[in-house]
């Protein structure tokens, strides 16, 4: 009988909880349109405000201020405009500033012209050189509009968390608003809404179900001129019908997320205790091994590791035959395994790449070493040949050993 394969990719996506998906059959049960005034609608709308109240506990916030979209890819969209409204008044935010190392969803610009954006340098470790986003806000011409600067919490890639109060603090007194993808943050560190304007949230990363996410404002009195238009669902902030099933298993999956933080969960330490018995492994096998972002905040279940010598894709290849499921880099294009913009931001542009390990309360440390137990197969393929492309995979045999 095969062995059970091991997930580490978490930052791609949970697995559905039990309890999103009950939520989610419950949900396809009902009949009604949310917008319908009779007593089925009534009912689907009951379910709607439900996970609203549970998606907006998660933050700190008020569920008035709270609106579901497709995804976290939508919400960005729907958020990087220069067009938001003050109640009835526009108001144009003239220039967008977003870090070098966000999601391709941010890097876009969204509704921004090229020439209307400015990507700001990261460290070595990969956080927001705080100095360059100041001088660029004092330098922000006002008279064309007003500055909005769009920061993850936390990097997808190496799990580097960034000091978004000093960053908020610093937009405010410049009179913008900041946008804050919260996507791997929500779940593993407390979020407050009071740190930003607002916030992007997905429901598959904390264990609901794909193709639901949220925009979590601190405030309904700016809001973004609507990207997706039609018959004024959500307030008129997103049109269509709303996924009921989807948007029930959100909730589900947020109100199981606030109380593991309430109940004083130790899914923190354990993934920390995890990523620990990992990198202290890896750096034991080979001495020049990089895991980067390691001097500054990370997530605690993250851990995105360069071993030089051996592509990225070979390593990601021989973890799959092995039995464990990981990435190399962010899982944002489909079969896509390329160089990360992520590292070459962080000034690694010689590197081969990075597997990212992300792990969650089902990890062991059994799990741990089956890990260690392939990555020391490789190190020593690439000490035998020191050519990536010759390294050999497992064989048979070892994967079976694995």
């Amino acid at each position: 009988m095969p062995k059970p394969r091991i997930y580490f990719d978490y930052n791609a996506s949970a697995p559905l909880s039990e309890a999103a998906r009950e939520a989610v059959a419950a949900a396809l049960n009902v009949t009604g349109n949310p917008s319908s005034v009779h007593q089925e609608g009534r009912a689907a709308r009951a379910l709607v405000e439900s996970a609203r109240r549970d998606v907006a506990a998660l933050c700190g916030a008020k569920p008035d201020h709270v609106f579901f979209t497709s995804g976290a890819t939508e919400a960005a969209n729907t958020l990087l405009t220069p067009l938001y409204k003050m109640g009835r008044s526009e108001l144009r935010l003239s220039h967008l500033y977003v870090s070098a190392t966000e999601h391709p969803c941010m890097l876009s610009g969204g509704r921004f012209a090229a020439e209307n954006m400015t990507v700001l340098p990261v460290d070595h470790q990969g956080i927001v050189d705080l100095d360059v986003l100041e001088q660029a806000l004092k330098a922000h011409d006002k008279s064309k509009g007003l500055p909005l600067v769009a920061i993850q919490w936390a990097n997808n890639e190496t799990g580097v968390i960034q000091p978004v109060a000093k960053i908020g603090a610093l937009v405010k007194a410049a009179g913008g608003f900041f946008i804050v993808d919260a996507v791997q943050a929500a779940g593993r560190i407390a979020l407050d809404i009071a740190s930003a304007d607002y916030l992007i949230l997905s429901s598959h990363k904390i264990g609901g179900p794909k193709g639901v996410g949220a925009v979590v404002a601190i405030s309904d009195l700016v809001m973004p001129s609507a990207l997706v238009r039609g018959g004024g669902q959500e307030k008129g902030h997103r049109a269509g019908t709303e996924a009921l099933p989807l948007i029930a298993g959100f909730g589900a999956a947020a109100r199981e997320a606030l109380a593991a933080q309430q109940e004083g969960s130790n899914l923190p330490r354990w993934s920390d205790a995890i990523r620990t018995v990992i990198e202290n492994g890896v750096r034991k096998l080979a001495g020049d091994v990089l895991v980067h972002g390691d001097a500054v905040p990370r997530l605690p279940n993250t851990s995105f590791i360069s071993l030089p010598g051996m592509k990225a894709e070979t390593m990601q290849i021989a973890f799959d035959l092995g039995g464990i499921a990981l990435s190399a880099g962010s899982a944002c294009s489909s079969g896509k395994v390329g160089a990360s913009h992520v590292l070459a931001a962080m000034g690694y542009e010689d590197e081969c790449g990075a597997l990212r390990v992300s792990t969650e309360k089902s990890a062991t440390m059994q799990d741990a070493e089956a890990f260690l137990t392939i990555f020391e197969r490789l190190v020593a393929r690439r000490d035998q040949t020191r050519s990536p492309v010759q390294a050999p995979l497992l064989s048979e045999s070892e994967n079976n050993a694995a």
